[in-house]
């Protein structure tokens, strides 16, 4: 079995160090609590290279050999394969691209700092910057869709008003592609990557959101690194992180 658990772990220990999406979870070994209702070998991986595996192998990374998926839902989480070799780093936590800083006094994370990719580039940071700009006293559409209640608004919202070329949805849109794009020409031009693969939920908002984000690529990046990368949507949606667990436990029952 191969699982795909967020957050930071250690996957040769079969523990869960740490995952926010959880409460109070803290230094769990998932590998050991399999084992007493599943006879059969038990992996675990962070979620993110479990779609990783699954792009690389069944989607929109295959014949890449160097490539970076960004996940983009309430936070920004990544994977890296260099040379077809998938990066874990010391404490098996590379590839955090969505803590890197993008503001010295931006907005707080969880992590400890501020200003973080992720905080700005993902569902919750778009919309988070969506309610700044109606408190700065903007109007939009979206507010007769919640009836003035923005604690109602999401990222679906805004990619529907976008559409509508609601003013304020096209400016937030244009501002995230843009933040996204200044991080990827970072990342292009440290890894030089064949391509970067956007996935998650929000990944759905499409050329909305990634029209921004090749035009800033191809105006700050290095150029013979940003011309060769290109930045796709992800294929397999969901089902990513299934067949990436699964083929990731394959290739470990295989070593």
């Amino acid at each position: 079995m191969g699982m795909g658990v967020p957050g930071l772990l250690d996957p040769e220990e079969g523990l869960s160090i740490f995952s926010p999406n959880f409460p109070d979870w803290e230094n769990i070994h998932i590998v050991n609590e399999m084992k007493k209702f599943f006879s059969f070998p038990v992996f675990i991986d962070n979620d993110v290279r479990a779609n990783l595996y699954g792009e690389w192998q069944f989607g929109a990374g295959r014949g890449y050999r160097n490539q970076v998926l960004l996940t983009l839902g309430t936070g920004l989480g990544s994977g890296i394969i260099a040379q077809d070799t998938v990066l874990y780093g010391t404490t098996f936590s590379a590839g955090e691209i969505g803590h890197m800083n993008m503001y010295r006094n931006g907005r707080p994370c969880r992590c400890g700092s501020s200003g973080c990719l992720g905080r700005y580039v993902s569902a919750v940071g778009m919309v988070n910057t969506f309610k700044e700009k109606l408190g700065e006293g903007r109007t939009s559409i979206i507010q007769t869709w919640t009836t003035g209640n923005n604690d109602a608004i999401t990222a679906l919202m805004i990619s529907e008003a976008y559409d509508l070329e609601d003013s304020l949805a096209v400016e937030v849109m244009h501002e995230t592609g843009v933040l996204l794009g200044f991080g990827l020409a970072n990342v292009i031009n440290l890894l030089n990557p064949d391509v970067v693969i956007i996935g998650g939920g929000m990944a759905a908002a499409g050329d909305r959101l990634l029209r921004s984000a090749r035009e800033t690529v191809n105006a700050h990046a290095l150029k013979l690194a940003g011309g060769k990368c290109r930045i796709v949507q992800a294929q397999l949606g969901s089902r990513a992180g299934t067949l990436g667990a699964a083929y990731y436990a394959y290739k470990k029952v295989q070593e």
